[in-house]
């Protein structure tokens, strides 16, 4: 059974950076892929930055330049780089994983991955 769980959420001042983290377990099928979605109050979850079928880092409008995702594959672990850190972003971040076909921007959508981590809480205050 996949599981995933993330780490490294907090609370920072605008302007400052946060490193989350996402454990992946339960399977060694090279199929998943694996990405960081958000969820603000009152909105609906979106797409941060995954990886697409040809295995393409796509970022979300919002965060490219700014968020960088990374993975060490030997650990089983996906990093979420964030920094400038925004009110904006602030959110219940996720990491997830699906098995899907889909390229670019097409991969951010959340209801292709099946597997979900608890969330850990972003707060970006002004």
């Amino acid at each position: 059974q996949v599981q995933l769980v993330e780490s490294g959420g907090g609370s920072v001042q605008a302007g400052e950076s946060l490193t989350l983290s996402c454990t992946f377990s339960g399977s060694t099928d090279t199929r998943y892929r694996r990405g960081w979605f958000r969820q603000a109050l009152g909105k609906e979850r979106e797409g941060v930055v995954t990886k697409d079928s040809a295995l393409n880092t796509v970022y979300a409008d919002s965060v490219r330049g700014r968020f960088t995702m990374s993975e060490v594959n030997a650990e089983n672990t996906l990093y979420l780089q964030m920094n400038s850190l925004k009110p904006e972003d602030t959110a219940m971040y996720y990491c997830a994983a699906g098995i899907f076909v889909r390229w670019g921007r097409d991969a951010l959508n959340p209801v292709l991955y099946k597997t979900w981590g608890q969330g850990t809480q972003v707060t970006v205050s002004s």
